[in-house]
């Protein structure tokens, strides 16, 4: 469990939960319902055995980010949770709902997770049991490559097996020479889906952060000539690959407003690349009062579909940029 704040909001709950599912609980001191509500959540958060990371925001603490979600989901009480998934809030809840009901909503979004005290029988372990721990997602990585050799033209199992490899890599190196290989296979599909050419630039990313110059090399080399885009360049692919993806972008767009073509704009595709990967995708349309706007449904509650002020922001700056 963490608690969100103004400072650590875009590391720990939007960059987070592009890699793991994040529950935002908003309570508040003064709530009833929300002093029954978190024990129950900080309890499963236990027996999902790492399958999601309950986060806690206060909402008298942190009345801007309570305020802007409220606001985005048209809701006015608490407790108020959010599911957090790739980067933006996809679903949630009102109120200190039943545990059961909870556990439905978590089925939802945690696919084949499950709490530990519900484990499967022992013969069926091997088949059904959830990721919670690094041998499991070996196996996860094993199973999806297995998916994709089995049916090559299954894109969702290929980009899923891209992630989760470059997702490893940050703590096993060879996995990127692994996902080199595997996207060999199906570079050609880069030509006309933009979700592979996000792909390779990852992986470029992770290439060039196993060869890179050190932090502190790279920032002295800015320092001395700040029209050295080789080495920002290089020092975003680090923070990509890290998955430290504002700070890549941060870097890039100084690239970019000083050279917009700078190495065949390198710059501005990875910077796009990384914008494509924060981004989830739509919820399908449901027809509603709005006169059939997609909508996101919450437990007992319809609101409009969020945007992400991070993107939104991080997209009007590339536009700058490239305008200017």
């Amino acid at each position: 469990m963490i608690d969100i704040t103004l400072e650590n909001l875009q590391t720990e709950l939007i960059e987070a939960s592009m890699h793991q599912p994040v529950l935002l609980d908003i309570w508040a001191p003064w709530c009833g319902p929300c002093k029954s509500l978190g024990p129950v959540l900080e309890k499963l958060e236990t027996e999902y055995a790492g399958a999601f990371v309950l986060a806690k925001l206060n909402s008298d603490e942190q009345p801007e980010i309570a305020g802007q979600l409220s606001q985005m989901f048209g809701v006015r009480s608490i407790p108020f949770c959010v599911m957090f998934a790739q980067g933006q809030p996809v679903d949630g809840f009102v109120g200190a709902i039943p545990e059961a009901q909870i556990r439905e909503f978590l089925a939802k979004h945690l696919a084949d997770a499950a709490p530990i005290d519900e484990a499967p029988a022992e013969e069926e372990v091997a088949e059904h049991a959830p990721p919670s721990g690094p041998s499991d997602i070996h196996d996860l990585v094993d199973k999806l490559a297995a998916a994709a050799e089995a049916d090559p033209t299954n894109d969702t199992a290929w980009l899923d097996y891209f992630k989760v490899l470059l997702g490893l890599s940050r703590t096993e190196p060879a996995r990127v020479v692994q996902a080199r290989g595997a996207f060999d296979q199906v570079a050609h599909r880069a030509l006309a889906d933009s979700r592979f050419t996000t792909i390779e630039r990852w992986i470029e990313a992770a290439e060039a952060n196993l060869v890179a110059r050190s932090d502190e090399a790279l920032s002295a080399a800015i320092a001395a000539n700040r029209r050295d885009f080789a080495a920002r360049f290089e020092l975003a692919q680090k923070r990509f690959a890290a998955g430290k993806l504002t700070e890549a972008m941060d870097e890039l767009l100084e690239i970019l407003m000083r050279d917009k073509t700078w190495n065949q704009e390198a710059a501005r595709k990875t910077y796009v690349a990384i914008l494509d990967l924060m981004t989830k995708p739509a919820p399908k349309p449901s027809a509603d009062a709005t006169g059939g706007k997609p909508t996101l449904e919450l437990a007992g509650k319809l609101a409009v579909t969020p945007n992400d002020p991070v993107l939104d922001s991080y997209r009007r700056k590339l536009s700058m940029a490239w305008n200017c």
